[in-house]
C-alpha cells in the first residue's frame, strides 16, 4: 500500500503543490490581515490540494493514450500498468469528495463555488485538443486558487485576489509554454493536439512565454498595490521579476537542458519566497 501510494503521488506530481498553494496563502493572510484560525488555513490547504489531485487524476486518465506515444510521459504508472485506470477514478472520486467537504467547512459560499471550480479543474485536461491556449487554461486552474482562499475568509471578492489571480494565471501560463517546448516534435506528431510551440516554433514560444511573464510581473505589481502592502512584499514583487528573467536566461530554442530547472526549481522559489515576504509584510504592519 505505502509503494502504491508513493507511486500515486509521484504519477500526479504532488510536489507541483508547490506552484499554486503559496498563492492560495497569500490571498488568505491579505484578506485575513494576518493569520487566520487554524480551522481556515487547515481547510483552505485541503481544498487547494484535494482540488489539485482531483485534477491530476483526471488528466493522467484523460491523456493516458497520449503520454504512451510521447517517450518523455510514456514511463508513467498509468502507462505501464503499474497503477491502473480504476484506481485513478477511485483517486479522483475521493480526491473530489474531500475538496467538497473541505469547501463546506469554510463557508457557504465556497461550498457553491466548488463545483463549478473543479468542472474547470477537470476541463484543462481536453483544452490541449481544442485550442493552443490551453497553456492559458491551465494558468486559470491555477489562478482560482487566491481567488478560492479570499473567499474562504471574507466570504466576499475583492480586486486584490482578482489582480493576484490574472498575475498567477500568467505566469504559470508562460512556464508552461516553455514546459510544452520539450513536447514540440510529439505535438507536431499528434493531428490531435495543440500547443504554442506547435503553433509558433520552439523560438516563437518562447517570445510568447517572456511576453506572459512581463504582464506577469507587471500584475504582482498591480496586485501589491491594490492590496497596499508594503516595502517587503514589494522586494517580493522585484524577486519574482528577476527570477522570471532567469528562467529565460537559461534556456534557448537551441539548448532546452535546462527546462526542469527553469519550470520547476526557480518557480518553486517564486511561489514560496513570495508568500514568505508577503507575510512578512503583513505580520509587520499588523
Amino acid at each position: 500500500m505505502s509503494r502504491r501510494l508513493s507511486t500515486f503521488l509521484e504519477a500526479i506530481k504532488f510536489s507541483h503543490s508547490v506552484f499554486a498553494l503559496p498563492f492560495a496563502l497569500v490571498a488568505m493572510v491579505v484578506a485575513a490581515n494576518g493569520i487566520p484560525s487554524l480551522w481556515t488555513i487547515t481547510f483552505i490547504v485541503i481544498a487547494c490540494v484535494a482540488a489539485r489531485t482531483a485534477a491530476m487524476a483526471f488528466n493522467r486518465i484523460a491523456d493516458r493514450r497520449f503520454d504512451a506515444r510521447n517517450p518523455r510521459t510514456a514511463k508513467r504508472a498509468l502507462v505501464t500498468g503499474e497503477l491502473t485506470v480504476g484506481f485513478m477514478w477511485k483517486a479522483l472520486l475521493a480526491s473530489a469528495g474531500v475538496f467538497f467537504f473541505a469547501a463546506l467547512m469554510l463557508n457557504g459560499t465556497c461550498f457553491l463555488l466548488s463545483p463549478p471550480t473543479l468542472a474547470i479543474l477537470l476541463a484543462y485536461s481536453y483544452m490541449k485538443r481544442v485550442t493552443p491556449l490551453a497553456h492559458i487554461f491551465l494558468g486559470l486552474a491555477l489562478g482560482l486558487a487566491p481567488i478560492g482562499a479570499w473567499i474562504a475568509v471574507t466570504e466576499s471578492i475583492a480586486w486584490a485576489p482578482v489582480w493576484l489571480a490574472l498575475a498567477v494565471l500568467t505566469w504559470v501560463a508562460g512556464f508552461d509554454v516553455l514546459y510544452s517546448c520539450q513536447d514540440y516534435d510529439v505535438d507536431r506528431a499528434e493531428k490531435a493536439l495543440h500547443s504554442i510551440p506547435k503553433r509558433l516554433g520552439i523560438a516563437g514560444a518562447m517570445r510568447f512565454a517572456a511576453g506572459l511573464h512581463i504582464v506577469a510581473a507587471i500584475l504582482f505589481f498591480i496586485f501589491w498595490w491594490s492590496a497596499g502592502l508594503g516595502t517587503v512584499a514589494l522586494c517580493g514583487v522585484f524577486f519574482i521579476a528577476l527570477l522570471l528573467q532567469r528562467q529565460h536566461a537559461i534556456v534557448s530554442p537551441n539548448d532546452l537542458s535546462r527546462i526542469d530547472a527553469a519550470f520547476f526549481t526557480l518557480n518553486g522559489y517564486i511561489a514560496i519566497g513570495f508568500f514568505a515576504m508577503v507575510l512578512m509584510d503583513v505580520l509587520r504592519a499588523a
